[in-house]
């Protein structure tokens, strides 16, 4: 089995000074901003993948963790795709209803959710929650007959995380439970999505809005134009102008000039 030791070496041999200066800036980590603190080594996505393809989920949970507590962006990014790796292959057509199968995929939720403060920005976030939590909520679990409550209980505890208790923390956990739903809805189950954009309607954060304001989108290209239309009835006149953006990106330029129009009136 590979070594968190081993793949970190390896990824910082890796390293591109240039790189690593562009990414800094793209990722916003100046003082202040939501990415302060952050340090990369200037490997692009690709490369990353190359080695969670090499491993090939030959890693043990408590290793990834390793990887996963690295002050490197990428190496952490290596874990949470590893953990998608790992989860994906547990959860195809043959496994699906597997009792193991089954009980590894929650194991593996779980520890996820536990190192979910590591996800400190938009990509970390973006690139596993969908395949990995937002999967999870459509398959079987260990839960039995309590496994839709329970699903909303863990749901529900990444959306109404505190920021005054967590600080940033909470974002990138409510980010999480946004973006998950891309997955629900893409299956043709929008009810994920309208239930967290309806608690995160006005949140105060960019970030946060134009996560609320894609998911919404994904509603309205995947299941019905007509009930995003109908969402927006209700919200638009307190949604976040970033939001709204996001939400009717893929409307008609009239009736983005519409929807913009009422927004402009309150």
């Amino acid at each position: 089995m590979y070594t968190a030791d081993e793949i970190i070496s390896y990824m910082e041999s890796l390293r591109n000074e240039a790189q690593r200066e562009v990414l800094m800036r793209f990722f916003k980590t100046g003082p202040g901003e939501y990415g302060e603190g952050d340090e990369f080594l200037g490997l692009k996505v690709p490369q990353t993948r190359e080695v969670v393809k090499a491993v090939k989920g030959d890693i043990s949970l408590a290793e990834v963790a390793k990887l996963l507590d690295s002050r490197w962006h990428e190496v952490r990014l290596c874990g949470f795709l590893l953990l998608v790796s790992m989860f994906e292959k547990l959860a195809t057509k043959r496994l699906v209803n597997d009792a193991e199968a089954i009980k590894k995929r929650d194991e593996i939720v779980d520890f996820y959710l536990q190192h979910a403060h590591q996800a400190n920005n938009w990509d970390l976030v973006d690139l596993s929650a969908p395949k990995l939590l937002g999967a999870w909520l459509m398959l079987p679990t260990t839960f039995g007959p309590e496994g839709d409550a329970k699903k909303r209980q863990v749901m529900d505890s990444l959306a109404f995380s505190d920021a005054q208790s967590m600080g940033l923390t909470a974002l990138w956990r409510q980010r999480i439970g946004m973006v998950s739903t891309w997955k629900t809805t893409q299956q043709g189950d929008p009810s994920w999505c309208l239930r967290y954009a309806e608690v995160h309607v006005r949140h105060p954060h960019d970030l946060m809005q134009k996560a609320v304001g894609w998911m919404l989108r994904e509603v309205g290209k995947r299941v019905s134009i007509d009930l995003l239309r109908d969402f927006l009835r209700q919200h638009a006149d307190e949604m976040p102008r970033t939001m709204l953006r996001y939400a009717i990106e893929q409307m008609s330029a009239d009736e983005r000039r519409q929807w913009l129009g009422k927004e402009e009136e309150r």
